[in-house]
């Protein structure tokens, strides 16, 4: 027997019967009882926008699986690029398309020097790195005309390709710039990860790329590559379903991570992490924290009700990270902190367990990335989800989103002369 739900309209007493399909019901099913009365949902925390077959998230148990494929084997097994490859096209790729998709995307890594020199030549100085990053990629679609063909599944392709490639060289170029250093070309020679970090961090000699912290970058793209209908997802796909293109869409994206209450989380753990002080102070921020005087940063997830499960990947990335680059100072708090949440019955019924950006704060800094640069690195790694949304949401020919609202305003005024109010 099929799962369905009966509604009643107890003004008219009418009943209508609607299936439950993929956990969910088709609100224009509802609509037929209710013309009219619409779903007040703010944060469209229990609203589906779409029909997605990307990325599986199952919040009470702590599953995150890209097309099918369990996070934790992705991250032990696979790479950035394989990662972005089957975002994207729904399946791994063999021998043979993945040297090909690795070759179109290292050869597409550079960027138009006119281009990039006035650009950059155009902001501030000291201009937040993810300021000029939003800013570049929307001015990608005036330099590439030609992604405005969405229709073309093959152009759409192309245009992929290109962002994926380019966003290193825009992090890299924007960090560059913010710091007042020349800009470092890429490397076709080196792999995708490898090649980011040389162009960030080379000054004068070549930059030698320790193996550790080129797995911690790359695990670190793989984790973030897609994470279903967040905020920057969901801003990408509703400026998508105006038919812009791809590089005003991931402009969008990237605009919506811009806030702090989205990609900003590791900054803020760090920030945590400061006003603590020492270990020895953990206890009394527990205090605090239990009394309501405080907040737990890096713990709990609007979805996850369990574990997240890239946060133990990343716990154990950190070890590797710092035997190469030192134990981040901030580390003992951080492992203190954790061992109290996950046993103390305040937290444990609070659902309150460490997320990824709990640990990958830690990584970054140790890494030599300055905390303007975290919400940059997220972007990297967010970009293949982001395109994958995109051109499945073009695949399905969605509609244009245009959410409804519940008015609250005035009633018809009459327009009074200045001189009379």
């Amino acid at each position: 027997m099929a799962e369905s739900i009966t509604i009643t309209d107890n003004r008219t007493g009418e009943q209508l019967e609607i299936p439950i399909t993929n956990g969910g019901v088709d609100a224009a099913e509802w609509r037929k009882l209710l013309p009219g009365v619409w779903f007040h949902d703010p944060g469209l925390a229990t609203t589906s926008g779409t029909e997605s077959a990307i990325t599986e998230l199952d919040g009470d148990n702590g599953i995150l699986r890209y097309r099918g494929y369990p996070i934790e084997q992705l991250a032990q097994q696979s790479t950035f690029l394989e990662v972005a490859y089957l975002l994207i096209n729904g399946e791994l790729p063999d021998r043979a398309q993945h040297d090909a998709w690795v070759d179109d995307i290292t050869h597409h890594t550079y960027l138009h020097e006119k281009f990039r020199k006035r650009m950059y030549d155009a902001f501030h100085y000291d201009a937040h790195p993810m300021g000029l990053l939003t800013s570049g990629v929307a001015g990608l679609s005036t330099f590439y005309p030609d992604a405005k063909d969405i229709e073309d599944p093959d152009n759409r392709m192309h245009q992929i390709i290109r962002l994926i490639a380019k966003m290193p060289t825009f992090a890299a170029s924007a960090f560059r710039h913010s710091e007042g250093q020349p800009f470092v070309f890429p490397d076709n020679t080196l792999d995708y990860p490898s090649n980011f970090l040389q162009m960030m961090f080379e000054v004068g000699n070549p930059y030698e790329i320790d193996p550790a912290l080129r797995k911690a970058m790359e695990l670190l793209l793989i984790l973030h590559a897609d994470h279903e209908q967040n905020c920057s997802t969901t801003a990408a796909r509703v400026v998508g379903s105006a038919h812009a293109d791809p590089y005003t869409s991931v402009a969008a994206a990237c605009a919506a991570l811009y806030g702090p209450r989205h990609g900003g989380a590791n900054e803020a753990v760090l920030n945590m992490l400061d006003s603590i002080e020492s270990y020895s102070n953990v206890d009394d921020f527990i205090k605090s924290v239990k009394a309501g005087e405080g907040r737990l940063i890096g713990f709990g997830h609007r979805v996850y009700k369990n574990y997240d499960p890239r946060a133990a990947l990343i716990k154990e990335a950190a070890h590797e990270v710092f035997a190469v680059t030192g134990k981040n100072p901030h580390l003992d708090i951080a492992l203190k902190l954790e061992e109290a949440a996950l046993n103390d019955e305040y937290f444990i019924s609070r659902k309150l367990y460490p997320n990824v950006d709990f640990y990958s704060g830690l990584i970054y800094q140790s890494m030599g990335f300055p905390i303007e640069m975290f919400t940059v690195l997220f972007a990297i790694g967010r970009t293949p989800g982001w395109l994958a949304h995109w051109d499945e949401m073009l695949a399905q020919d969605s509609r244009i989103a245009r959410p409804r609202q519940l008015f609250t305003g005035n009633e018809e005024r009459s327009y009074v002369p200045m001189s009379e109010r």
